[in-house]
């Protein structure tokens, strides 16, 4: 599709968005099993070494990064995008460079911030803090969809309105398998 035709396909609706974002939990597992859990288990095992959560928390965020970086940058989706045919485009509708992808991940990741005042402010421990990351990034993020005023056919998150870029929803008779 060209980047004109692109940048006029309607925006996903919020719930194609949570649908999405909780296959793209699925698909991030196995990512962070294989970048991190292997690796953090190797350390613990051959050197009895762990490394501090402060560590661990940029290594994997970093991580993930890339994984998203790269996906965005290559073909607008990611692994989940492509199923929900869901594409992330800038706002001319061509395929994001590598500054917008990085900004768009940095403003995606910004719900951590809300999940951090939860924890202080009511103590949370153990399960009770995946609950609330769970909660806060599969829906409440997606809800600052709504508070945008525009039409909703064009109407984006707040990370999207930050970053300058775009959610569209491809069709499916134009769907291209890679």
């Amino acid at each position: 599709m060209s980047p004109s035709e692109l940048n006029g396909l309607p925006t996903p609706s919020f719930w194609r968005r949570v649908c999405c974002a909780l296959y793209e939990q699925l698909v991030l597992l196995g990512v962070i099993a294989l970048t991190f859990l292997v690796p953090s288990l190797a350390l613990g095992i051959l050197f009895d070494l762990s490394l501090p959560s402060w560590l661990s928390f940029i290594y994997l965020y970093l991580v993930l990064g890339m994984y998203f970086v790269w996906y965005w940058t290559k073909s607008g989706q990611t692994l989940a995008m492509q199923t929900w045919r869901i594409r992330l485009i800038g706002k001319k509708g061509f395929t994001l460079t590598r500054r917008q992808a990085i900004w768009r991940y940095f403003f995606g990741s910004l719900w951590i911030i809300p999940c951090i005042l939860l924890q202080w402010l009511f103590h949370l421990q153990k399960w009770q803090i995946i609950e609330m990351l769970f909660t806060v990034a599969l829906f409440f993020w997606p809800l600052t969809l709504y508070l945008d005023r525009a039409s909703a056919l064009v109407r984006q998150s707040l990370p999207d309105r930050f970053a300058g870029t775009r959610m569209v929803e491809i069709p499916k008779n134009l769907v291209i398998l890679y």
